[in-house]
């Protein structure tokens, strides 16, 4: 297995982990990186051999300390890689996870931490995901998403769990960004769509499925 496919399995099961504590599953993997489950389970293995994960068959995985450090130093160039592409040379956000997908798999140390100097050791990348230091730690999120958000109350959107480019060029649409003010005006109870007013101009109504994506603080 070359160390690209390890890093994006490892990279993979880190994220299933942060959603379900349980571990990941072999099929939630297979879902992500559009493989076969067949193929998963041969990759759970060879990762178990290699220490990179704790494998039992017909088991939830979780990551060693030593696969977590992989994963975490992969998101790590994956999100700086991220700022970079949209600061430095105007890329769209709905257009950058594919080059940061490539890139993230370059293997030099010295290189990403001079990236990371060179942007100013963002926290954050575009789409609000928290960047881990060289430590690999997280900056703090205390975001909630804009359906947790009471009538009248007024909050700064800071990230969103949905990246796929049709959502963020919808969102481009609203005129919904990062730090965007957003007032909740009302809540329809037929179906809990929301009326928003974005930085106290326009006003619109952001169905359910939406306003669960966006999170705020």
């Amino acid at each position: 297995m070359s160390s690209h496919i390890e890093e994006n399995y490892l990279k993979a099961i880190y994220k299933q982990t942060e959603r379900n504590k349980d571990g990941a599953y072999t099929n939630d993997i297979a879902n992500e990186l559009n493989v076969k489950a067949a193929t998963v389970t041969e990759a759970f293995k060879k990762l178990g051999d290699k220490g990179l994960i704790f494998y039992e068959k017909y088991k939830a995985v979780t990551l060693t300390d030593q696969g977590r450090a992989v994963a975490v130093k992969t998101i790590r160039k994956h999100r700086l890689w991220e700022v970079f592409l949209v600061e430095k040379l105007g890329f769209k956000w709905d257009e950058i996870h594919p080059m940061a997908e490539e890139l993230e798999h370059v293997n030099f140390e010295e290189l990403t931490e001079r990236l990371a100097k060179f942007l100013g050791n963002p926290e954050f990348d575009p789409h609000g995901d928290p960047i881990p230091d060289k430590n690999g730690k997280f900056a703090q999120n205390k975001s909630v998403k804009l359906t947790a958000i009471n009538i009248g109350k007024t909050v700064a959107m800071t990230g969103i769990e949905n990246h796929t480019p049709s959502f963020l060029q919808h969102l481009d649409k609203l005129g919904l960004k990062l730090g965007a003010e957003i007032t909740i005006k009302d809540v329809v109870e037929f179906d809990q769509s929301i009326l928003v007013s974005v930085n106290n101009k326009k006003e619109f109504y952001l169905s359910q499925e939406i306003a669960n994506n966006i999170l705020c603080k």
